[in-house]
């Protein structure tokens, strides 16, 4: 096995461009050797997203980081009204059998999570392990008071008036208002190139905002019902609309893992790397 300081940084690893059957581009990198591991992520991230977690976990896994279907730096522009992590999972299994992958394990985070606990609800042979941080599906917001009122108040706050900006064409407007609601509690995450790379991945937040339902529910007893390894990560400093969604995710899944991370907001393998990397191979170190 080599060493973690012996493995390239992500963004200079090459990208290869796949076109699945369905004619979606993806792009991709790849590097590392082992059991195949596939990181996902959130809807305003890209394949460079996982740039802290790249070394440490190729040094132990074939590691994959892609674009989803919308993000940068991928060229689909076909109108998808229903467009969804839905949509989403059945790019990511068509993407596993262009590489060849039967089952991998996942690294997933936000609307990222959500793709693949959909892939996992709907093919859970493909899914070995999953680490899985604050699933976006905000639709769980619905199964408790507090929840329910948090969402109606994240609706009127960013939802509403970021869905208006995209729809009358003002993506960048649109990217920061959306931005500032997931990420509230750490600004930091959101300024200089943190937010250039934000709004080059607008696309992907008009395409969901712009959906008949961008947060289809994943009913509660199919995600009880996964049998395969899942840890669920929060930062303990996250916004109050992904403690709610996240508190009643973990409810649902009485039989995952879980693991809160001190000092970070929705964005955590970015904000606090070195923990999040030592939990997430800790936890998939053990035989899927």
């Amino acid at each position: 096995m080599s060493s973690t300081n012996a493995q390239p940084a992500l963004e200079a690893v090459g990208l290869q461009r796949v076109v699945l059957p369905s004619g979606v581009e993806l792009h991709v990198a790849q590097g590392g050797d082992g059991e195949p591991l596939v990181f996902v992520h959130g809807v305003m991230g890209d394949w460079r997203s996982w740039a802290p977690q790249w070394p440490a976990f190729c040094a132990s896994h074939r590691c994959i980081s892609y674009s989803r279907r919308y993000n940068h730096p991928n060229h689909n522009t076909m109108p998808s009204p229903d467009h969804s992590a839905l949509v989403e999972a059945e790019d990511l299994r068509l993407l596993m059998d262009t590489l060849g992958l039967a089952r991998a394990r996942f690294v997933a985070s936000s609307y990222g999570a959500f793709v693949v606990l959909a892939l996992a609800v709907c093919e859970p042979q493909r899914v070995a392990a999953l680490v899985a941080t604050e699933p976006a599906m905000l639709c769980y917001a619905e199964f408790s008071d507090s929840g329910r009122a948090e969402l109606e108040r994240f609706r009127t706050a960013v939802v509403a008036p970021a869905n208006a900006a995209f729809r009358r064409g003002d993506d960048a407007l649109g990217a920061q208002l959306m931005t500032g609601g997931i990420h509230a509690a750490n600004a930091g995450a959101v300024s200089g190139p943190a937010m250039q790379r934000r709004l080059a991945n607008a696309r992907a937040m008009r395409m969901l905002a712009l959906s008949s339902n961008e947060f289809p529910l994943l009913p509660p007893a199919a995600l009880a019902a996964l049998a395969m390894p899942v840890l669920l990560v929060s930062g303990r400093e996250t916004p109050a609309i992904h403690a709610e969604v996240f508190r009643n995710v973990r409810a649902a899944m009485p039989q995952a893992a879980v693991a809160w991370v001190d000092g970070a907001g929705h964005a955590v393998a970015q904000e606090q790397s070195a923990r999040f990397n030592a939990l997430a191979l800790e936890f998939l170190q053990a035989p899927c």
